[in-house]
């Protein structure tokens, strides 16, 4: 198990990210930093876009109410955030760009609509070249009450927290979608607000919980652009609950 002295940094719009953020903390007994922002993200949620869209055309981000954080002590740092048009949200860049963070374990987590954990991890590691960036924890808002038990499961698969849990399997090869694969597929995702594309391949597999699925879907982009997305699906062994997307990885 790993007995280094941890930090929790996060950012939290809506509440979701402060969510994890206290999960982390309470099972870790860290630290804890909220980040803020001097003129909050208050608005609309298409004033809170138009924002966004505004300051990154400009290369602007925002200025923090905090800016003098003492890393010295800690060794290891869970950094947490929303995801926003595919990445950390502004305020984390402010901060990557302000606190020196080398030669510190980084642990990402954030929340989101569908996605962006592998793609904000990627652009931690631009950012901050001289930190190590280790693997990190998502969970879409829509899932947000299934945090808690994924988080422990998290910090024990990586060696953050004693205990033992259920190994997983490997997804099986991806193979064409069958008609009930593609049934399941839809009840997943056909109520997301933005299409998630065509399920065109399948892998799986089985947990005590129930069957695991990564779809690989055809879709396009903004600019109309054909691309594949993987998809992650779950069905519970509780036929009252209903098929469930996880994640989506663009």
């Amino acid at each position: 198990m790993k007995t280094q002295k941890c930090l929790v940094i996060y950012y939290s719009q809506t509440g979701a990210t402060q969510q994890v953020a206290q999960e982390f903390a309470q099972l870790l007994h860290a630290d804890t930093l909220r980040i803020e922002v001097e003129q909050p993200y208050d608005g609309t949620y298409q004033e809170t876009i138009e924002r966004c869209q505004k300051e990154m055309a400009n290369n602007e981000v925002p200025t923090l109410k905090t800016r003098d954080i003492d890393l010295t002590k800690y060794d290891t740092v869970f950094l947490g955030y929303p995801i926003w048009f595919g990445t950390y949200a502004l305020p984390i860049t402010s901060l990557v760009k302000n606190i020196d963070f080398a030669g510190k374990k980084i642990v990402p987590f954030c929340t989101f609509g569908s996605g962006g954990l592998s793609a904000s991890m990627n652009d931690l590691k631009k950012a901050l070249p001289k930190a190590e960036i280790l693997p990190g924890y998502g969970v879409r808002n829509a899932r947000i009450t299934k945090a808690p038990a994924e988080v422990k499961r998290f910090l024990i698969e990586n060696g953050y927290l004693e205990g033992k849990v259920e190994q997983l399997p490997a997804y099986s090869a991806q193979q064409p979608v069958t008609p009930e694969e593609a049934a399941i597929f839809n009840a997943a995702c056909g109520d997301y607000q933005y299409p998630l594309g065509t399920p065109v391949t399948v892998g799986k597999r089985t947990t005590s919980q129930g069957t695991d699925y990564c779809f690989t879907a055809q879709s396009k982009d903004v600019k109309g652009n054909d691309v594949k997305t993987t998809i992650y699906v779950t069905v519970s062994n509780d036929p009252n609950i209903k098929p469930e997307f996880t994640e989506v990885v663009r």
